[in-house]
């Protein structure tokens, strides 16, 4: 998945980690591919971080694992654990597309939230999960009980001088994203614009382009950043923000801990502000590494996001929404209820938009809508069209990354010199005008989201 680094040439080690004299050589994977073979994830005392080891045929990495941990020097010695991206895949065939790059005219993105712009406001007619879930006066638009109130936010984005979340970076850790030309495989998502990216990295194939092979990728980021006024498709919910691909996961929608973590240190030294995680590791896991990672964002005040996992892939909430300071997401469908997939647990923090169908027990009309956004047609690189099939915590991730952008941009929490602060404000402010649903808090948090009180001043 890819190059690994040097084995530790260490003397004490060598035993560790040398084949026992009867063992038969095996490959050492382990149930379901749940880590990456002959490698064991190692930090020893002293060390700032934990390193990949490979290990000698015939050695199990349970075993080797197990070794290490006897070793006094030892901090911690895992499995190189495996994530999988927590959203259903879909074909995106639902809208016909014969020519490259045909997409419905859809102008109606409100740019800002202009009663001109609202007028045309095709965009509502598939992006339930952006409006408001009450009356705002805006007698142009529909509501919706599933809704964020992103209509309210623009506004109060525009009112404050930096619409869209201007000047906000957000760290996409995914599939890739399709975010430019290249060659004759690759094309850029059509309602992207070349202007709205920096500079990122493929941390599978370890080179400077991480481009998507999936669609997951596409369709996360088009939910956080996808553009507006351009006549074409739908809208993102931080237009205007940038947004960071940093591909961790492969054209399957797995990914190993550590090319992950180097994802995310990535993300840090390149001054991204959100980072969003719409993958999970399985349920129980311990994930030292990445867990290492997540704090450096922490001091560095950067927002940590990451969706909870979806019943029937995850047994429980998992890593890396457990992990230090991230806020963990829940999905909720277009009748605002908790989504029948979305797992429940001490680490879900809040809901936001995932679409499907809600628990038996929804108290509001059953509909089932997906999310909505353009991404690749079917496992095409440059044929696009808007998805039917994406439903998932990992697109209510993607929904809190933009609001965390938005709530940063709009002045509505007071600046913290202490970087540690930052994070804890944002947190708060997104979990505490949430709008509680009347269930447990294991299951919906501080409550689905509400972006538009979230960024009032």
């Amino acid at each position: 998945m890819r190059r690994l680094l040097p084995t530790i040439a260490l003397i004490a080690l060598l035993a560790i980690l040398a084949p026992a004299a009867q063992a038969a050589p095996r490959v050492a994977v382990g149930p379901a591919r749940e880590f990456s073979p002959r490698q064991v994830v190692v930090k020893f005392d002293g060390e700032p971080r934990g390193q990949a080891v490979r290990i000698a045929a015939g050695v199990g990495v349970r075993r080797a694992t197990e070794a290490l941990r006897a070793n006094p020097r030892v901090a911690y010695a895992e499995p190189n654990y495996i994530a999988r991206a927590s959203g259903s895949v879909g074909t995106a065939s639902a809208v016909p597309e014969p020519p490259e790059f045909t997409l419905p005219d859809d102008p109606g993105t409100l740019g800002g939230a202009s009663d001109a712009a609202a007028e045309a406001g095709h965009w509502a007619l598939k992006q339930w999960n952006f409006l408001a879930w009450e009356g705002t006066g805006t007698a142009r638009l529909p509501v919706s009980p599933g809704g964020i109130d992103a209509i309210g936010a623009w506004r109060n984005l525009t009112a404050a001088g930096r619409p869209g979340a201007e000047g906000i970076t957000i760290a996409v850790l995914d599939t890739g994203i399709a975010y430019r030309n290249y060659g004759k495989r690759f094309r850029r998502s059509p309602d992207f614009a070349s202007g709205q990216f920096t500079k990122g990295h493929d941390f599978v194939d370890d080179d400077q382009l991480p481009l998507d092979e999936n669609g997951h990728g596409t369709h996360v980021a088009g939910t956080i950043g996808e553009q507006t006024d351009n006549g074409i498709a739908l809208t993102g919910l931080a237009y205007r923000a940038k947004l960071m691909p940093i591909r961790v996961l492969d054209r399957q929608g797995r990914g190993d801990a550590v090319s992950i973590a180097r994802g995310i240190r990535y993300a840090v030294a390149h001054h991204a502000q959100v980072i969003n995680m719409s993958f999970n590791f399985g349920c129980g896991k311990s994930v030292s590494i990445v867990d290492e990672a997540l704090r450096q964002a922490y001091k560095k005040g950067i927002l940590t996001v990451a969706s909870v996992g979806n019943l029937g892939a995850e047994a429980c909430v998992s890593p890396p929404a457990t992990g230090p300071r991230v806020i963990g997401v829940g999905g909720a469908t277009e009748g605002g209820c908790l989504g029948d997939y979305s797992l429940t647990g001490k680490g879900v923090d809040l809901l936001a938009p995932g679409g499907g169908e809600p628990v038996a027990a929804c108290p509001t009309v059953s509909v089932s809508r997906p999310i909505y956004q353009v991404t690749l047609r079917g496992r095409s690189t440059k044929q696009f069209a808007i998805s039917s099939e994406y439903v998932g915590t990992s697109m209510a991730a993607a929904h809190v990354s933009g609001a965390a952008a938005l709530v940063l941009a709009s002045g509505a929490v007071k600046k913290h010199r202490n970087p540690k602060a930052r994070v804890k404000a944002i947190t708060k402010r997104l979990r505490h005008t949430a709008r509680d649903l009347d269930l447990p808090r294991i299951s919906q948090g501080g409550g689905l989201l509400d972006v538009g009180r979230a960024t009032t001043r």
